[in-house]
C-alpha cells in the first residue's frame, strides 16, 4: 500500500533538475543502454580491455556499458540478503537499469522514484518490454517525501543521486521507509574533507550536472543522525579511474572526463560505496 504522494517538485531548484533530466539525451546514456536494453545513469568500475581501442567504436561502447553494469552488480551485492517477497526502492531511478537488474537477481518487487516524468515513462516502458511491469514499477515521486508506507521497504539504494538533495532530509525519509534491520546502499562521488573543500575540478563537476557534491564526512553524520549504522565502506576511486580513461577516448566523451580524472588523481574527490543498516 501507499499513501497519496505530496507535491513532487517542491522548489525552484527541483524544477530545474527535473527540466534538465526531462530534456537530457546524452549519447553516453542512450548509446550504452542500446547494447542490451539496460539503461544506466551512473559510471563504471574495473579495468577495461585495451583491445577495444583498436575499433570499431561499437566495441568501446560495449566495454563502457560492461563497466557500468559491473558497478550496478557491486551495489546489488551489498543489498543482500533479499528474498522474493521483499520490496526494494531505487532512489533516483533514472531510466531504470539497476531496478530491472535487481528484480532479475532477487525476483522481488522494485519501485523506482524520480522527479523526471520522462524517465518514469521510459523506465516503465522498459519494464513492460521485459514482461516485469507487475514487479518493477517507476513513479513520478520525490525521494525526499515518497508517500510510501512506513517500514514497507526491505532495501533502498541510491546510485549517484544524493548530490541533488539534503542528506539529513533524505536519510530521515529512508529511515522511515525501511524495516528495522533493512539495508541502505549508496554509491556516490564525494569531496575529500581533508583537502579542504571543493577543488576546482569538483566545482566543475557540480556546474556540469547542476548538483552540489557533498563532503565525505557529511554522509556519515547524516546516517548516524537517522539511525543508520555503516556495515561496509568501500573506496572505489581507483577502480573507477580506468572507466574515465576509456570514456575520455571514446566518441561519447562529454568533456567532463578531464575534471573527474583530475579530481580522482589529486585526491580531492572520492568514489565511495556505503552500506548501512537501519537500527
Amino acid at each position: 500500500m501507499t499513501t497519496a504522494a505530496p507535491r513532487v517538485l517542491r522548489t525552484a531548484y527541483q524544477e530545474s533538475i527535473a527540466a534538465y533530466w526531462n530534456n537530457e539525451q546524452d549519447p553516453v546514456n542512450i548509446r550504452l543502454g542500446e547494447v542490451d536494453g539496460l539503461y544506466h545513469h551512473h559510471y563504471g568500475i574495473g579495468e577495461y580491455d585495451e583491445s577495444v581501442l583498436a575499433g570499431p567504436e561499437e566495441r568501446v561502447i560495449a566495454e563502457l556499458h560492461r563497466l557500468e553494469t559491473a558497478q550496478a552488480d557491486i551495489l546489488l551485492d551489498h543489498l543482500r540478503p533479499v528474498a522474493p517477497e521483499d520490496r526494494l526502492l531505487d532512489g533516483g531511478s533514472g531510466r531504470g537499469g539497476t531496478s530491472i537488474m535487481a528484480n532479475r537477481r532477487f525476483g522481488c518487487r522494485v519501485d523506482g522514484v524520480t522527479i523526471s516524468e520522462k524517465q518514469v515513462a521510459f523506465a516503465n516502458e522498459q519494464a513492460a518490454r521485459r514482461g516485469v511491469s507487475d514487479r518493477v514499477r517507476f513513479h513520478f515521486r520525490n525521494m525526499l517525501d515518497t508517500g510510501f508506507d512506513t517500514e514497507s521497504i526491505r532495501g533502498i539504494w541510491t546510485n549517484e543521486t544524493t548530490m541533488y538533495v539534503d542528506l539529513f532530509e533524505l536519510f530521515r525519509e529512508f529511515s522511515r521507509l525501511l524495516e528495522r534491520g533493512g539495508r541502505y546502499v549508496c554509491v556516490t562521488g564525494c569531496y575529500n574533507d581533508v583537502t579542504g573543500g571543493r577543488s576546482k575540478a569538483v566545482s566543475q563537476i557540480d556546474e556540469r550536472y547542476t548538483c552540489s557534491v557533498h563532503a565525505r564526512s557529511e554522509y556519515f553524520r547524516a546516517l548516524a543522525a537517522n539511525d543508520f549504522v555503516p556495515i561496509n565502506v568501500v573506496d572505489l576511486t581507483a577502480q573507477t579511474i580506468p572507466y574515465w580513461e576509456l570514456r575520455e577516448k571514446s566518441s561519447v566523451a562529454t568533456g567532463i572526463e578531464k575534471s573527474f580524472l583530475t579530481a580522482y588523481r589529486e585526491g580531492s574527490f572520492h568514489y565511495l560505496l556505503i552500506a548501512a543498516d537501519r537500527i
